[in-house]
């Protein structure tokens, strides 16, 4: 059986007044059915453009994107998401295949619809059910999220930041997808709330079959649900690897700092920084970018050639080191 998902070399760069930003610059890899992958890294580093990218939510000033998207599905075989058409992906994928919990659900439902209106629209324009189907199935998404059916009379302000939270999950489990984008889904949230949210999405993980990209800044939240852990930095991938060995062994020095950077319960240790900042995508450093900041960048290598993606010890990094 093929992968769920599949990326080779995808590109995604918008066009602005001061030049062309590659947020997304030749991205790699796999997710196979029922796996959970997070993407890390710092602010900038194009995680939530790669999500967007997959799902096909482009923005208007997009300069260039390329590359293959491939995804499996019983029903429609091996089909590359970035050749269909905006009809093709709203038609057969998009919620109904591959849905996302976007980042703020304060601000992802709009304020003067009841939560009824707003889940109901894409069975009623996807499925054309019809308005007393839409709601029922409505109501058993919400269930299955813990929440009762009067929710969806009410109106967004009246929930909760944790209640909207699941309203916005629940919206994007309704059509059964198999893939799920989780954009910082507990952002905002209070540390109790974060828990009681990660623990419903591992318990739909189980109960739907589905299978995540996690996109969060807290990589402790992370080992809370992947299976496999994806390093971005500056538009490019610079690590992925299996959850376990990357926690126990991360190979790539932004990875290493990153984890240095994570307070932990269990042991003493002094946390470190990571100096300077994330670099321009609109003039990213040649070589590897992550070299100014490198405390192992080997000089005359680093700063003119790109590493190429090697296998190591069950990772892919992409290093001189290696």
């Amino acid at each position: 059986m093929p992968p769920l998902l599949e990326l080779r070399n995808v590109k995604m760069y918008y066009g602005t007044s001061r030049g062309t930003v590659k947020a997304v610059d030749g991205i790699s890899f796999r997710l196979n059915k029922g796996e959970a992958m997070a993407l890390v890294g710092e602010s900038g580093s194009g995680k939530s453009s790669l999500a967007f990218t997959i799902i096909r939510l482009l923005p208007r000033n997009v300069a260039e994107a390329g590359g293959e998207i491939l995804f499996y599905d019983e029903e429609l075989g091996v089909v590359d998401l970035a050749k269909m058409n905006e009809d093709e992906i709203r038609r057969k994928i998009r919620w109904k295949k591959i849905s996302m919990v976007f980042q703020a659900s304060m601000n992802a439902l709009n304020p003067i619809l009841r939560v009824q209106d707003q889940m109901i629209e894409p069975l009623v324009l996807h499925l054309g059910l019809s308005r007393e189907e839409a709601v029922k199935i409505a109501e058993e998404a919400l269930r299955s999220v813990g929440l009762a059916k009067d929710v969806l009379m009410r109106y967004p302000f009246e929930l909760s930041g944790g209640m909207k939270q699941r309203v916005v999950i629940a919206m994007a489990i309704m059509m059964r997808p198999r893939l799920v984008i989780l954009d910082e889904p507990t952002s905002a949230l209070d540390v109790i709330t974060q828990a009681n949210i990660m623990n419903l999405l591992k318990e739909l993980k189980a109960k739907f079959d589905l299978s995540y990209i996690l996109i969060t800044h807290d990589i402790a939240l992370a080992s809370e649900i992947a299976d496999k852990i994806g390093v971005m930095y500056a538009g490019r991938l610079v690590e992925v690897a299996p959850a376990d060995v990357f926690f126990r062994k991360p190979k790539h020095p932004y990875s290493q700092k990153l984890l240095a950077a994570m307070p932990t319960l269990r042991e003493e240790k002094s946390i470190e920084y990571i100096p300077g900042d994330v670099p321009s995508l609109i003039t990213p450093p040649p070589g590897c970018r992550f070299h100014p900041r490198c405390p192992y960048a080997i000089k005359g290598k680093c700063e003119k050639e790109e590493p190429q993606t090697k296998q190591i010890d069950g990772s892919e990094v992409a290093c001189w080191l290696y």
